[in-house]
């Protein structure tokens, strides 16, 4: 579970993150939508512990910063950045020795590596890679630690079409373990197959929140809501 109460993020006076209030449920995917400039990577910077903030942020009723909550965190950010001198595999070894996983971390790592069609690329340094296979190493970085609560940040950006495949069926995979998600995108129609929650953020404050239920049984139309919240904060 993921619950963010109060969050607000400055820089000098431009406020980024205005007193932002919500709650990720176990088993639940959650998007965050909004136009580029709406504060949705800040408040995931916020979360995954990168960013200084006002508020508090809980991760399975930890602290978000507390090494306890860090552990049971994957984080997959807009930009990947893998180390250029390791390997693919040894990218996988690193967070296995970081997070001191089980033994039985190389089967999990064998085939987060296969499903992401990274086998053949496992000597290939980081710096040799493109940005999309570079984005399947950050995928498979915190994938490997099974985490409770997984951060992305414009997933499916670079990523080509077996891979944006499979980390769609990984989604489901994840909702049915339990796992909450939360996903920042500005792109509705790549997260509309399976969404439970939506925030649709503009100018850093959440103009509305929806789950996948009201929506369906009040006849609404998310891109609609969407444009029609977004356009006439522009």
């Amino acid at each position: 579970m993921l619950n963010v109460s109060h969050l607000t993020k400055k820089y000098n006076r431009f406020v980024a993150n205005d007193n932002l209030s919500f709650m990720v449920d176990d088993g639940e995917i959650a998007v965050i939508a909004g136009p580029n400039g709406a504060g949705k990577s800040t408040a995931i910077k916020c979360i995954a512990g990168l960013l200084r903030f006002e508020g508090e942020i809980e991760i399975c009723s930890y602290n978000n910063k507390s090494v306890e909550a860090k552990r049971i965190l994957g984080y997959i950010p807009e930009i990947p950045a893998p180390f250029d001198l390791l390997t693919v595999w040894e990218h996988m070894e690193f967070i296995a020795r970081a997070y001191r996983l089980s033994p039985d971390w190389k089967d999990r790592a064998e085939e987060l590596v296969s499903r992401m069609e990274l086998t053949d690329k496992k000597d290939k340094f980081g710096k040799e890679l493109s940005k999309g296979m570079q984005q399947k190493i950050s995928i498979c970085c915190a994938l490997l630690i099974e985490p409770r609560v997984v951060l992305f940040d414009e997933p499916f950006v670079g990523l080509d079409p077996h891979a944006i495949k499979e980390l769609k069926a990984m989604l489901f995979e994840m909702k049915d373990k339990g796992m909450s998600v939360i996903i920042s995108t500005h792109m509705l129609d790549s997260v509309q197959e399976f969404w439970d929650k939506v925030f649709i953020m503009m100018n850093g404050r959440i103009e509305a929140e929806r789950t996948r239920a009201y929506v369906e049984k009040n006849g609404e139309n998310l891109e609609e809501l969407f444009f029609s919240i977004t356009e006439k904060k522009e």
